[in-house]
């Protein structure tokens, strides 16, 4: 029988957020603004918090992370705790969390990439650019992922902000990179690269692209790497360009500035950035040991009149890409972590504007969902916070017609969780963060970090 304190928590809504990226502290921060009462437990799979922040963010885009300091203030107020090494669906289940919670919000993201579902995709290197992107900022899950550089060509399948994230890290001089907290073991594998020539693979037109302009003017800038367009898929884009919507617009003109100033010429010293249009790959190409050695292209086309609203349809010509060495950047879904919990067939947990009615029950607390795990994974981290807050302004909304709280919160679920699993507070995130940043001072970086769950819970405990 488990004891709760009524007295103590009479009153106060204690919340529940899964998953400690930026999802869940945004939707954080708003329900500590909004609730003048409020408890927030945010529980984490890995030791540490931040999430996409952390591990998705490039190493040379210090700025996108200072919003760390934001969520740092909102973990270190008296009514937050962040819990972490707690696996929703292994330590805990969704329905326990709900019998001890007022309220229980899922933003634990999108974890798995999607797939071609072409032959010989399983062959060796070729590599999600989750993972890719995971081992050069030091994922766990990702450490040990095995990254042959000793070729002369790669490929990235996609054209999004994550693709050029690869290109850049692959392309950039290793001394811009070694200022940044990229993994030390990432450093010494690139220092030592040889690609030389790597193209970016688009199914349809410039007009498509999914990358953003300031990305695109980062890789174009790239100090001693050319960008060589191909003119044939640019055939009528310039006529379009007025009609477009002003971001669009303005970044199928640096494309168009970048085609006019390209001469084609690359001196010896010199990398080289290809991205090629109207392209989808058919199958991998491999040898007796199932090394990659090129992509079968279907080449596409465009069907329609005016040129922003074609359709791109596959015609019945291919054309061989030789490379030893691929990238699929097509997406991410999200993954059931517990039986309890509704997903669609693209990987999104079944929901109403954040609010994941199908599993109500009255004795319950109420469930929620924000971030990529409710929308899918689209847009920037901005786009995360907007959608959070809003999520966030239900469950105070819900909250507040609920009136009465009498739920233990973490001191109960802290029972049920295994003795085993050791459980980490933010006290012990800061000693990670403080070995971290004393690791990477001693090379001249901002922090390298452990990349192991075993150091890491060594480290907080210690």
């Amino acid at each position: 029988m488990v004891f709760r304190l009524f007295s103590t928590y009479k009153n106060i809504p204690r919340v529940c957020v899964v998953g400690a990226g930026p999802a869940g502290f945004y939707a954080a921060m708003h329900l500590t603004k909004k609730l003048e009462n409020v408890h927030i437990d945010i529980i984490e799979k890995l030791p540490v918090p931040f999430g996409l922040v952390r591990y998705g963010v490039a190493p040379d885009h210090p700025e996108v992370k200072n919003v760390i300091n934001q969520f740092t203030k909102l973990a270190q107020q008296d009514n937050v705790n962040f819990y972490g090494n707690i696996t929703l669906g292994k330590d805990i289940s969704l329905l326990q969390l709900r019998e001890h919670y007022d309220a229980v919000l899922l933003t634990y993201g999108a974890e798995e990439d999607k797939t071609l579902g072409i032959e010989n995709e399983d062959a060796n290197n070729v590599l999600a650019a989750r993972n890719f992107v995971g081992w050069y900022n030091g994922h766990p899950r990702d450490r040990n992922l095995k990254v042959d550089l000793s070729g002369h060509t790669a490929a990235i399948l996609g054209q999004g902000n994550v693709a050029l994230d690869v290109a850049r890290i692959l392309l950039s001089p290793l001394d811009v990179l070694k200022k940044t907290d990229i993994t030390d073991y990432a450093l010494q594998a690139i220092a030592s690269s040889k690609i030389k020539e790597l193209y970016l693979v688009g199914r349809r037109g410039p007009l498509n692209v999914a990358f953003t302009i300031k990305e695109l003017r980062e890789q174009i800038k790239l100090e001693n790497c050319a960008t060589i367009w191909r003119k044939n898929d640019f055939v009528a884009v310039a006529d379009a360009v007025n009609s477009l919507p002003r971001p669009r617009k303005r970044l199928t003109e640096l494309m168009l500035k970048s085609l006019n100033e390209n001469d084609n010429a690359v001196s010896d010293n010199q990398k080289v950035f290809k991205p090629i249009f109207y392209r989808s790959p058919k199958k991998f190409l491999v040898n007796s040991d199932r090394h990659l050695q090129g992509i079968e292209l279907t080449c596409n086309t465009l069907i329609g009149d005016k040129i922003e609203e074609q359709t791109c349809v596959p015609t019945e010509d291919s054309e061989i890409l030789n490379c030893s060495l691929a990238f699929r950047s097509i997406g991410y879904k999200s993954i059931q972590v517990d039986k309890d919990l509704p997903l669609n067939s693209n990987g999104v947990v079944i929901n109403e504007n954040g609010r994941v009615t199908s599993t109500d029950v009255s004795n319950l607390a109420k469930l929620y969902v924000a971030g990529w795990l409710g929308t899918g994974p689209v847009g920037v981290i901005l786009h995360t916070m907007g959608n959070a807050f809003q999520v966030a302004k239900l469950i105070c909304e819900d909250l507040k017609k609920q009136g009465n709280y009498n739920k233990g919160g973490f001191l109960e679920v802290k029972s049920i969780i295994n003795e085993r699993t050791p459980v980490i507070d933010w006290s012990g995130w800061e000693k990670i963060d403080k070995y971290e940043t004393e690791e990477g001072k001693k090379l001249g970086k901002p922090r390298e970090k452990i990349a192991y769950v075993e150091k890491m819970i060594q480290v907080a405990l210690s």
